[in-house]
């Protein structure tokens, strides 16, 4: 007996036919509006959700905040790694400083802080952008309580350090609205 060749396979041509195509993506759930008034591609991105929601509304001139925050914490770094003497001069007017290991572990630590500005700059998530703006927040808020005790139980007021506590209050002023920016929840449309 002989046995018989079962048919050739036939392949349905159903993503050529548009009728068989939409009733296709009917079933699924795809194509159509959501509750949100969303329209998904796919039930991968349905399920999973539009990234364009998650993404963060940037405030005008954060970027440059960043680029610029990043900048002022590597060079101070650099500076108090280099000439702590220098460094502890212009703000506080005085001779010299009686050990240079403290300034050059504060540029240390400075150092470090650039290196995380310096990566914040390229995210867009939102939460490590917050976390970045609150540290440099504290740093400025810090620095500017610190010098200013100092300066008032030294008693000497100089130029320099008047001109790095309006500076330091400007940039915390300016940090905590971006931190409170980037928080913010996005209108909706």
């Amino acid at each position: 007996m002989a046995t018989k060749q079962p048919p050739p396979l036939m392949k349905k041509h159903s993503q050529t036919d548009l009728v068989s195509r939409l009733k296709t993506r009917k079933i699924l759930g795809v194509g159509g509006e959501d509750d949100d008034g969303e329209v998904h591609r796919s039930k991968i991105s349905q399920v999973l959700g539009n990234e364009i929601k998650f993404a963060v509304r940037e405030p005008l001139g954060l970027r440059v905040w960043q680029f610029v925050s990043a900048i002022i914490f590597s060079g101070v770094a650099i500076m108090a790694l280099a000439f702590p003497d220098q460094l502890y001069d212009a703000v506080f007017e005085e001779e010299s400083v009686n050990s240079k290991t403290p300034i050059r572990l504060y540029g240390g630590a400075l150092l470090s802080l650039s290196l995380i500005m310096w990566n914040a700059l390229y995210t867009s998530e939102k939460v490590v952008i917050r976390w970045t703006l609150l540290t440099e927040a504290c740093y400025f808020g810090v620095q500017f309580l610190v010098t200013t005790i100092t300066l008032v139980e030294s008693g000497r007021i100089s130029t320099g350090a008047m001109l790095l506590l309006t500076s330091r209050l400007l940039f915390t002023l300016i940090t905590i609205y971006y931190y409170y920016q980037v928080g913010r929840r996005p209108k909706k449309v």
